[in-house]
């Protein structure tokens, strides 16, 4: 039986993640990075393909919980779940901060009458592929497989039993009694690492998110919505380098049954600004530091090797695979590993670390020494290429084009130079070389990708077709908000790309730009920019409406996907999607404080 997507809900030791169904199946755990092979992976699949569901002994297989919630401030999940005997339990679901192993921890804890309790665990390395060996040790079981090893233990001990290559536990639990089971992962050729006390683990884990959220300055409107995107970013964030994921998932579908299935566990360079901007805007200095230094050890480098997505520690290779033996998430096949886009050009990502590495600077933080220098590598780079054609912020896999957004990122950057320049002139560079380069991709863009019959900027030069990406014209400052074009620009996208109230990137119709067969539902990130040109167009009561709308669509603890079904009401793509939070935070904070965070150009 397949789980809607915002049936899930995340826990994570800023290291790697896992996704907890509301049946209280883990079906999404890799280990132990965000981008490692899966243990269990009944997410894409079955229940074959691996996964741990605790629930009590009388719920059917699929049966939901009766409620659910995240400890306020935490990524520590609770699932209540009510028998009709009257008895109640609470699971317990978290992973806490890795000393060096990871590990999983759920504790049942019985809250009225007596339930029968059962967990099912059914560990499958290499994505749902392989059956480890299971066998008991000093008390516990170890199960290995090449070079994973997992150790499962209770604490106190249950009855268990294997079954269909499963090891099933059932037990009984009264009022005021707990009992916990912890996975830890390891490599199969190194020692057992030292068992962590589940109970001591809860508590530590309960002050480490507390203690985090506490930093939050974010006092405006929707504050418990913004607290939780914050924390859901953090969760994505691989605490030893800094790298964000977009995603925890792999291959979850942009449209049910269809082949628009892409993994997303690595960092985008796009996603650069409007993150740093919503981190430095709401007090996560650290958070934005670290950031930032991912992304200039990422783009070191020759210009021209610029990538627009590296792996959460800066790795550039990440080979694109297709995994036959899963059958994809409601048979959304094939399901993929790696990303072929890592090799595509897109010359927005100039304009986007340009940006980000500019918004850094004038909010204070500490400048790098070689930061300038890089910067006048990838401006250099730039000026000689920004009139190529290239694949777009959209990673389309049709013919390259002249797409709008990408010139307009190389205004962007061209921009940014200047405003350096202008602000210490004791800093090296040409400042006329940069101007005349902002002016040049500034006359190109409104000759050639505006049409003035319709009044809206277009996707490409030469096209007919509308881009959402548009929406962003006004916040990177490329336009003021309130030029006709701006204005026509956001009608025309909210008439032709709107759905429901929200909005697509681009369409999927007819001999559609991307080269893909299907469609895909409403972009979450899309329908926060238009609320955020909503209200700097003056509309702010249709922003306000929209934004509350998009709150709507969160799950019941408070998480997005990448993209939404207005028609069926289900999320669609990766989840939980670290560029819809982000959205979700910088639109609440333009809303909230009358202004965006998210681009230099807005301060």
């Amino acid at each position: 039986m397949t789980q809607p997507i915002e049936d899930y809900a995340i826990i994570g030791d800023l290291m790697t993640s896992g996704l907890v169904g509301r049946d209280g199946s883990i079906d999404w755990l890799c280990l132990p990075r965000f981008d490692s092979a899966a243990c269990f992976a009944a997410l894409l699949g079955d229940r074959e393909n691996g996964h741990w569901r605790i629930a009590p002994a009388a719920a059917a297989d699929g049966e939901p919980c009766t409620r659910r919630a995240y400890v306020d401030g935490t990524l520590v999940l609770e699932t209540y779940w009510d028998t009709p005997d009257g008895g109640s339990i609470k699971v317990v679901d978290f992973m806490p901060q890795r000393d060096k192993a990871p590990d999983v921890m759920r504790i049942v804890e019985g809250l009225s009458g007596e339930v029968t309790v059962r967990s099912t665990l059914r560990l499958r390395f290499d994505y749902g592929h392989v059956v480890p060996w299971v066998r008991r040790c000093d008390g516990h079981r170890v199960a290995v497989a090449g070079p994973d090893s997992a150790w499962f233990r209770s604490e106190p001990p249950v009855r268990t039993w294997g079954e269909e290559n499963s090891t099933r536990s059932e037990f009984t639990v009264a009022a005021g009694e707990r009992v916990a089971f912890v996975l830890t992962w390891h490599p199969s050729h190194e020692p057992r690492p030292e068992p962590v006390d589940p109970y001591t683990a809860l508590e530590q884990s309960l002050a480490d998110w507390r203690d985090w959220a506490a930093q939050c300055r974010y006092e405006g409107p929707y504050k418990e919505a913004v607290t939780r995107s914050l924390i859901t970013l953090k969760a994505l964030t691989y605490a030893p380098t800094g790298g964000i994921a977009a995603a925890a998932t792999t291959s979850l579908p942009e449209e049910i049954g269809g082949i628009r299935n892409w993994d997303y566990r690595y960092c985008w360079l796009r996603d650069s600004t409007l993150t740093l901007g919503s981190l430095l805007a709401t007090g996560f200095l650290d958070e934005a530091r670290a950031w930032r230094e991912w992304l200039l050890r990422a783009v070191a480098g020759d210009p021209a090797d610029l990538q627009i997505m590296y792996g959460i520690g800066g790795e550039r290779r990440i080979p694109e695979a297709e995994l036959p033996w899963l059958s994809g998430y409601a048979y959304s096949a094939p399901v993929r590993i790696g990303n072929a886009a890592v090799n595509q050009l897109q010359l927005d990502v100039y304009g986007e670390v340009l940006d980000s590495l500019h918004l850094a600077r004038t909010a204070g933080l500490p400048a790098e020494r070689h930061s300038w220098r890089i910067q006048l590598a990838l401006l250099d780079f730039l000026e000689h290429n920004w009139r190529r054609p290239d694949e777009g912020l959209w990673e389309v896999r049709g013919p390259r084009r002249h797409f709008v957004h990408s010139k307009v990122m190389a205004w962007v950057a061209a921009d940014r130079a200047v405003r350096t320049l202008e602000a210490d002139p004791s800093e090296h560079g040409d400042v006329e070389r940069w101007r005349s380069m902002r002016e040049a991709v500034h006359r190109d863009v409104c000759e050639n990708g505006y049409d003035p019959v319709r009044n809206t900027f277009t996707q490409a030069y030469g096209s007919q077709e509308l881009d959402a990406a548009t929406l962003l014209i006004p916040r990177v400052g490329f336009l003021p908000p309130h030029d006709p074009r701006v204005v026509g620009t956001v009608d025309a996208v909210r008439a032709e790309l709107g759905s429901s109230g929200l909005v697509r990137r681009y369409s999927t119709e007819g001999a559609s730009v991307d080269g893909l067969p299907g469609s895909e539902g409403a972009f979450l990130a899309c329908s926060f920019w238009l609320a955020d040109a909503l209200h700097m167009t003056g509309r702010e009561k249709e922003a306000r409406e929209l934004f509350e709308r998009l709150l709507e669509v969160s799950n019941d603890v408070g998480l997005l996907s990448e993209e939404y079904d207005p028609a069926t009401r289900r999320q669609l793509g990766n989840f939980p999607q670290a560029f819809s939070h982000v959205g979700l935070v910088n639109t609440a904070l333009t809303l909230g404080l009358g202004s965006g965070p998210a681009t230099a150009a807005a301060r």
